[in-house]
């Protein structure tokens, strides 16, 4: 690691040794914030989108002869086919299920439940049949198609969590990053990749892979700042992965003259405190969140 003056006068370190005990020392148990649950405006486009839908199928609850009612509705109202994957909580639309196995060999039964296929209306009764569907609108389990998608959608979104998780750290970071810019002129871009940059800059970034977008980069009169955020509230392979991964990019980085900084955290790191370490020693700089806290991006950026 570089050793920076902004060490010693923002956190009371003498030396590489006692920065990375503070790194360690000061790692946070989460970051998480109100919008980490629920992203209700996502959950209610994905309702409204298929409200009319919704209510047409509500035709079908209580029915005695539910098998024939679907019938029907589906052949005078097809478009309500492509609401059906939804309700039963998938974001696909086409299907190969295992029909049977036990007479020596592996036979499926295709399903297209997109808008634009022609299934069958017996073949699309089946698949709600079959799914067991049909059976919870019957017997008036489900009494509300709308109020149920609803909280289907609610479900299928606390799937993105994980993503929200890596999201806030970057909104957290953005904050810092954006603030240090508008009062020293600089300029940054988030989310950005190597053909971005030369075309704003006109700087060229040799990057480890083709995909790589850098979480931001800030150009100042003399260097090129390219920093990566993330947050680990649990260990794992991927923190020693990452911390690999990091090394690679610094070398391809530092090649160009620019200067990489990682800013990571979270109690995850104390689980895998050697790949950390190594990273640590190979690269110039990783800071944490209190770090960032108490300005020393700002120092080592201006």
């Amino acid at each position: 690691m570089k050793f920076n003056i902004a060490f010693q006068d923002k956190i009371n370190c003498q030396n590489s040794d006692d920065v990375f005990s503070y790194l360690i020392s000061n790692l946070k148990e989460t970051i998480t914030k109100w919008d980490y649950f629920v992203n209700w405006s996502k959950v209610r486009n994905g309702v409204d989108d298929i409200e009319m839908n919704l209510n047409i199928l509500n035709y079908l609850v209580g029915k005695d002869d539910i098998t024939a009612a679907a019938t029907k509705l589906l052949t005078e109202h097809p478009q309500v086919i492509s609401t059906i994957p939804v309700l039963l909580a998938c974001r696909q639309n086409k299907f190969q299920l295992l029909n049977d196995y036990k007479n020596g060999s592996f036979v499926y039964e295709g399903y297209d439940l997109s808008s634009k296929s022609k299934i069958p209306t017996d073949k699309a009764v089946e698949f709600m049949e079959k799914s067991g569907f049909l059976e919870q609108l019957k017997s008036k389990r489900i009494k509300s198609l709308v109020d149920y998608a609803f909280g289907v959608e609610v479900g299928l979104d606390s799937n993105g969590r994980k993503n929200r998780g890596g999201t806030a750290m970057e909104d957290i970071i953005e904050f810092f990053v954006d603030d240090l810019c508008r009062r020293r002129g600089f300029e940054y871009i988030d989310q950005a990749t190597a053909p971005k940059i030369k075309e704003k800059w006109g700087k060229t970034v040799t990057v480890d892979k083709s995909t790589r977008r850098i979480d931001f980069a800030i150009n100042t009169p003399n260097q090129l700042y390219l920093i990566e955020t993330n947050f680990y509230s649990g260990g794992g392979s991927k923190l020693k992965s990452t911390a690999g991964e990091y090394k690679t990019l610094y070398d391809c980085l530092s090649n160009d003259g620019h200067q990489f900084i990682w800013i990571t955290d979270g109690a995850g790191w104390h689980s895998t405190k050697r790949p950390l370490e190594e990273t640590f020693n190979h690269i110039d700089f990783i800071l944490n969140l209190s770090m960032i806290e108490k300005g020393i991006l700002e120092d080592l950026v201006k």
